[in-house]
């Protein structure tokens, strides 16, 4: 009897030590590495982020051998999760989910190799949808592209192959009548096959143009230039003349990395690209607006 309580003792005792070790938190092995489960607060992020406590979450997840495994999430200052992304061997890969501070979806789809590929959806911080692309596996825009207004309304829809326009895209009013039917060959525009219409019904007025979209998440610079941290590079563009606000220009951050690339006008991006970051420096997106209005991402580049 003695004896087989002893044995019961020890199970008992080796159960719990495994599952004490199992849910240790922060924990890293003999060559320093990170494993297992880690909540990383502010006060180990360096530099610590703005708006932050030190004891404050910003982040919590699992590592193997210091590199993040399955899924973290991510949360902002105001404790609101941020993100749900899943990770393999350090890197993004299978589905993301992205918040709005209000914490309705923002952006959701799936990673691969830092780009999104398959079906992806960014939404408005209402809740409706704002973009509905496809991505092909070398996240490039393939297939159909669905652009909505903020009410929900479909504005623009089309087909794009290897991220270039092809066939007949479809621009609607704010009504739901079709506005035109523009064609496309290889991303250029065929203006003898485009048509326009009038509205069949009539059209409100905006008193507010729900679809100039500000790209850029919260606490980042969107397309206005920010002349303190934002400055042209004339070594790196031949003939590059001082930036006005008007005009062509490539600017960069004071880390060299380029910020914007495009046409100004009075000191905002017009017609071109922007160029996005997260808080290590690593390039997140690349926002495209042509004519002052935001239409879509452009595909990361290859590593």
């Amino acid at each position: 009897m003695k004896k087989i309580g002893l044995i019961l003792l020890l199970t008992t005792c080796h159960f719990v030590f495994a599952q004490s070790s199992n849910d240790s938190i922060n924990a890293t092995d003999a060559d320093g590495k990170r494993q297992g489960r880690w909540i990383i607060y502010n006060k180990l992020m360096k530099p610590p982020l703005q708006g932050y406590t030190d004891d404050q979450k910003v982040e919590e997840g699992r590592y193997s051998d210091a590199k993040k495994l399955g899924i973290w999430t991510a949360y902002y200052a105001n404790g609101v999760m941020k993100n749900r992304i899943t990770f393999e061997s350090g890197r993004p890969f299978g589905k993301a989910i992205m918040y709005h501070e209000n914490g309705k979806v923002a952006e959701e789809g799936l990673w691969r190799n830092n780009r999104w590929v398959g079906d992806y959806k960014l939404y408005y911080e209402n809740g409706e949808v704002q973009h509905e692309f496809k991505f092909n596996p070398n996240g490039k825009r393939e297939g159909f592209q669905k652009y909505y207004a903020e009410n929900g309304q479909l504005i623009i829809e089309g087909e794009m192959k290897d991220s270039k326009e092809i066939g007949t895209w479809k621009e609607f009013y704010e009504n739901g009548d079709i506005k035109s039917e523009k064609a496309f060959n290889d991303g250029a525009l065929d203006p003898v096959n485009t048509k326009t219409y009038e509205p069949k019904k009539p059209v409100q007025p905006k008193t507010e143009d729900k679809t100039v979209i500000d790209d850029a998440p919260k606490g980042k610079s969107g397309i206005t230039v920010d002349p303190t941290a934002e400055k042209p590079n004339e070594g790196t563009v031949k003939n590059m003349k001082p930036f006005t606000g008007e005009g062509y220009a490539k600017l960069f951050r004071p880390d060299r990395q380029i910020s914007k690339d495009g046409d100004f006008r009075k000191f905002k991006l017009i017609t071109g690209k922007t160029y996005l970051y997260d808080n290590n420096g690593i390039l997140e997106r690349i926002a495209v607006y042509q004519d002052g209005k935001y239409i879509g991402d452009a595909p990361l580049p290859v590593d």
